[in-house]
């Protein structure tokens, strides 16, 4: 196969049970409160003190400091986005608002810097089989890229329905494209082996709710599914390299090439589009929505406006408002 060297029938039903098990832990996150404390405080304590020194030491293929620094950053961005959704003074700071992009930011960055270290890696590097070529330079610049576009933060909602959901409406589907196909490209290009779940299932559990279940809510979607993936491969790391289930790379470099090339092609449109969008209409990406015209935007703020405590109806927020 040109991805990959072969898929069994076996790891395609896994591939499927790791989609709906990780949108189910979602849900069960999205449901409440305490459920989320459980699972992003007390769930990784546990495996903090008792799980993860054993299996995700230096030997392993989980035991590099990215792994380890993903898992936190992850967890870190759950218990953010649950301070905005729960304490509502943090919902209207202005400030506070600022974290998720920055949490965000921080997650590509991190994700840039590993795909330009991989660039000089070749053979196997911590149980991972790396081949490094211009493939991780064209995605390392894809990724630079879609931090740049990261943008509306200052619009960011609390639902008003019963999860409470982080609602960011200026996040809309183009960019979420451009990350997913930026960040299957980053998976496959330094950890290939891994791909197969980490780079398309867990992309697609936080996709499908994001378009499908809750709209708006990308970002929420995916800390906690990215977080979930996290704790458990870092507890369970012979699951996507040496278990029955395990899909291997091609490490073809013509693949490598290929889905970087995408991902570069996709997020420089999203720039040239964004871009387009600032000139026309004069608005400043770091402080103003920019999309605010688009169905989608409005759909999303629509549907998730909180509302007013004084007359129970619908309360624009001040950015919206001036443009809509």
């Amino acid at each position: 196969m040109f991805l990959y060297e072969s898929i069994p029938w076996s790891s395609t039903l896994m591939w499927f049970a790791v989609v709906a098990g990780l949108m189910l832990a979602n849900e069960i996150a999205r449901s409440s409160k305490w459920a989320s404390l459980v699972l992003f405080i007390a769930l990784p304590v546990a495996l903090t003190i008792f799980v993860w020194p054993h299996t995700a030491g230096p030997d392993s293929s989980t035991g590099t400091w990215f792994h380890w620094v993903k898992v936190y950053s992850a967890l870190a961005g759950c218990l953010g986005f649950m301070a905005i959704r729960f304490i509502p003074r943090l919902a209207r700071n202005k400030y506070w608002l600022m974290f998720p992009a920055a949490i965000l930011a921080l997650n590509i960055l991190e994700a840039v810097i590993r795909d330009f270290q991989v660039y000089g890696m070749h053979g196997m590097v911590d149980g991972v089989m790396m081949v490094g070529g211009s493939w991780n330079i064209m995605n390392g610049i894809a990724g630079i890229l879609n931090l740049l576009t990261i943008c509306g933060w200052a619009g960011i909602i609390v639902s008003r329905n019963k999860q409470k959901d982080m609602v960011w409406p200026d996040m809309l589907w183009f960019w979420i494209v451009a990350y997913d196909l930026w960040n299957f490209a980053y998976v496959y290009n330094a950890v290939g082996d891994h791909s197969f779940y980490a780079g398309a299932a867990l992309l697609v559990s936080c996709t499908i709710p994001a378009f499908f279940i809750k709209k708006g809510a990308w970002l929420q979607h995916r800390a906690q599914t990215l977080a979930f993936w996290m704790m458990f491969t870092m507890a369970v790391p012979t699951f996507v390299t040496s278990s029955m289930f395990s899909v291997q790379s091609s490490h073809n470099p013509t693949a490598l090439f290929l889905v970087s090339a995408i991902s570069l092609v996709a997020n420089i449109a999203v720039v040239v589009y964004q871009v387009r969008v600032i000139l026309r209409t004069k608005r400043n990406p770091l402080r103003d929505e920019l999309f605010v015209e688009l169905p989608g935007y409005q759909k999303v703020l629509s549907d998730n406006r909180p509302l007013d405590a004084a007359s129970g109806t619908g309360a624009t927020p001040p950015l919206a408002a001036s443009r809509v």
